[in-house]
């Protein structure tokens, strides 16, 4: 059982999450502004964050970027919304998120994305160099704090180096382009679980890879 902090202003989607996770076993914190989600973590020191981007008070990524500098993100922290641009879910990742679920959020992706991130949580704590960085300095604004556990490094780190000074479609482009990659390296270039972790069925899949030049071989190399 772990402690997850749900932070979201829409009473109903709060009283969804938190059905949804204490019906996993979870014991669940909720918050309905940034105000609260900063008590809530002092207090209950979560082993996880549900963060919805788009708040009354301060927003989601704006607290998240607090946290990072005063060294409180130690816990995972997975953003929600709605309405987010890709600009806005790259920054977040940046920051230090792990995830970004977009609403209205499904059961499977939701408890996906729950269990990879107190399985990472869990490691992290374990790890007294990560847990020592995290007290000692606040993490730059261009980087995440977290460590991945999994995937290739290379294909993670060109998805969080984007060159946001350039056209929308550009940028999306580049970042679609690295995701793509990120996937087909994690998953040793096998197209059945690409599809099934992005959620395309494979011919769309396939012409999405040839249209943004992604070399569907790399995973298979890197795999052998």
């Amino acid at each position: 059982m772990a402690n997850i902090l749900v932070v979201d202003d829409e009473h109903g989607i709060r009283d969804l999450l938190s059905e949804i996770l204490n019906d996993e076993g979870h014991a669940v914190e909720l918050a309905e502004n940034a105000a609260q989600a900063r008590a809530a973590r002092l207090r209950e020191r979560p082993d996880l964050v549900l963060l919805d981007i788009w708040m009354p008070d301060t927003d989601g990524v704006t607290l998240l970027k607090e946290w990072a500098s005063s060294g409180l993100l130690t816990m995972p922290v997975i953003m929600m919304s709605g309405h987010a641009t890709i600009e806005t879910a790259v920054e977040a990742t940046k920051i230090g998120a792990m995830a970004f679920l977009e609403k209205p959020v499904t059961l499977q992706k939701l408890l996906k994305a729950v269990e990879q991130g107190l399985t990472r949580g869990t490691v992290q704590s374990r790890d007294p160099r990560w847990a020592h960085a995290m007290q000692e300095a606040a993490p730059p604004s261009h980087a995440s704090p977290i460590t991945p556990l999994d995937g290739d490094q290379e294909a993670l780190a060109a998805s969080q180096a984007f060159d946001l000074d350039r056209p929308l479609r550009d940028a999306k482009d580049a970042f679609e382009r690295a995701y793509f990659e990120f996937h087909l390296a994690k998953e040793m270039g096998s197209m059945t679980r690409v599809a099934d972790k992005t959620g395309l069925e494979r011919t769309h899949l396939y012409r999405k890879l040839k249209q943004l030049g992604v070399d569907v071989s790399r995973g298979k190399r890197q795999g052998n």
